[in-house]
């Protein structure tokens, strides 16, 4: 422990944030990092507890507490604090393939377990993560390496996302010949697709893949399963195959009125706006109303502000007071509290309200005569006028009829029907990440892609050192 009364010294102090009214001017960062002194200092409040609960990610009641990864983060912070960079980078590497994105998107369950945050402010984990991966990258000390040995088998692993890429990663560094393939003309998955440029910029995706080809990943992009490559051929071409194709199947709603025109899906609206890295203005000067309460509706909430949107509104089913702050059953862990977010911000920088209404749920739809959306009944018999209608309602499974090709099937609640709820579809045939585990974080997906890495390893090496 670097400074015993850093907790008690030190105040929490996050990256600069970009004014709202400024930031929504443009697509690019939302934050600004500290100076590396004060950057430090944040590491010092960590208090390395007895019990370190930010790394714990442990399960109690079907709740997570702390960091899936089993992030070592009172070693690394304590390493930021003293100034040992390299050894916070090797600690951080050690259970984290990907860094630089979970810094940036990932709900920080870390600060949710963290002791100091009981009568204080948790200390900034993500943001000491995020700093120390970035000088690390700046320092040229994340460079292309080829492993000690090859072993002679082929890995084809299906999906781009951060699960993909994880496995795709870990099985590389054991020496196995990999290839990852992607329907899309971009490899990332719904880190490409899916997130704002703003939260996550695709610069730092291709960066990671452009080092995984360097590394001996073989990316085959545009490529679909089905289409351009069959099932049996891969079967018949590798020695293992691992579907990482997330949780693709939208859930869908059930609202009266006929729309041909104004309605989409959230992350079909964001691929859609981010396309090929054209910003495409889907909103501009329309009545935006989103359903959902996620933070993929918050990502639709900020894009259409920047697309220029008449103005937004999102409907949340959940009252204000179900959000709670302490869980009773495990009072050192904070749950997700009620916030105002980042799109919340803006919202209310640009229309002077916070756009959310809650309690309330969709009920009919009403359009023109063309079929264009022109307003959304919700209940209590208000109408709200719209012109795009963006459901982030979350996903029901993954694509069946690609679980169908392989022989595989889904399981009660859509997802790859795994043996024995391991990884394993079946011989040579492995599941992992959204696919399996149903839709999730980032942070999940690269704890699965590393799962799987280790069971596929096995299965073709018959042990595993990874």
């Amino acid at each position: 422990m670097g400074k015993a009364t850093g907790f008690i010294d030190y105040k929490r102090l996050d990256n600069y944030t970009m004014p709202p009214k400024e930031r929504i001017k443009s697509y690019g960062k939302l934050h600004a990092p500290l100076p590396e002194d004060e950057r430090a200092l944040q590491a010092a409040r960590c208090m390395d507890c007895g019990v370190p609960f930010c790394q714990s990610g442990f399960d109690v009641m079907g709740k997570t507490y702390g960091c899936p990864l089993h992030n070592l983060i009172p070693e690394w912070n304590d390493n930021l604090y003293h100034g040992n960079w390299d050894t916070a980078l090797s600690r951080l590497l050690k259970t984290n393939n990907f860094p630089e994105f979970t810094g940036r998107v990932c709900p920080a369950l870390c600060e949710n377990a963290c002791t100091c945050g009981i009568d204080s402010e948790p200390v900034a984990i993500r943001e000491n993560e995020l700093s120390i991966i970035e000088k690390g990258f700046q320092n040229g000390k994340i460079a292309p390496g080829a492993p000690a040995a090859k072993s002679g088998k082929k890995v084809a692993v299906i999906g781009s996302g951060p699960s993909g890429l994880a496995a795709a990663d870990q099985l590389n560094r054991r020496g196995h010949a990999v290839t990852v393939l992607e329907k899309d003309s971009r490899a990332g998955g719904l880190m490409m697709y899916g997130i704002p440029e703003m939260k996550l910029p695709k610069d730092i995706i291709d960066r990671r893949i452009s080092l995984m080809e360097a590394q001996g990943v073989v990316f085959q992009t545009s490529c679909e399963v089905g289409s351009d490559i069959s099932a049996q051929e891969l079967s018949d071409n590798y020695d293992c195959v691992i579907l990482c194709c997330g949780a693709s199947k939208h859930r869908e709603m059930t609202i009266a009125g006929d729309c041909s025109v104004g309605v989409s899906y959230a992350t079909d609206y964001l691929k859609t706006s981010f396309c090929e890295g054209k910003n495409i203005a889907l909103a501009n000067g329309k009545d935006v109303v989103i359903v959902g309460a996620g933070d993929t509706a918050t990502d639709c909430v900020a894009t259409a502000i920047r697309q220029g949107c008449k103005s937004v509104t999102q409907l949340v089913r959940k009252s204000k007071a179900g959000y709670e702050t302490i869980d009773s059953l495990f009072p050192t862990c904070r749950k997700p509290q009620y916030k105002t977010d980042y799109g919340h911000q803006e919202a209310i920088a640009a229309f002077g309200k916070d756009p959310r209404i809650h309690e309330v749920q969709v009920v009919s739809l009403t359009s023109d005569e063309d079929g264009n959306l022109t307003g959304v009944e919700i209940t209590g018999g208000n109408v709200l006028p719209a012109g795009l209608l963006i459901l982030a309602t979350g996903f029901s499974g993954c694509d069946d009829k690609l679980l169908n090709s392989f022989g595989a099937e889904p399981d009660s609640c859509g997802n790859a029907k795994t043996q024995e709820n391991g990884y394993s579809l079946g011989g040579k045939l492995f599941a992992a990440g959204d696919m399996r585990r149903g839709q999730s974080l980032v942070v999940w997906a690269i704890d699965e892609g590393r799962h799987v890495a280790y069971e596929a390893d096995k299965y073709l090496m018959g042990y595993s050192n990874l």
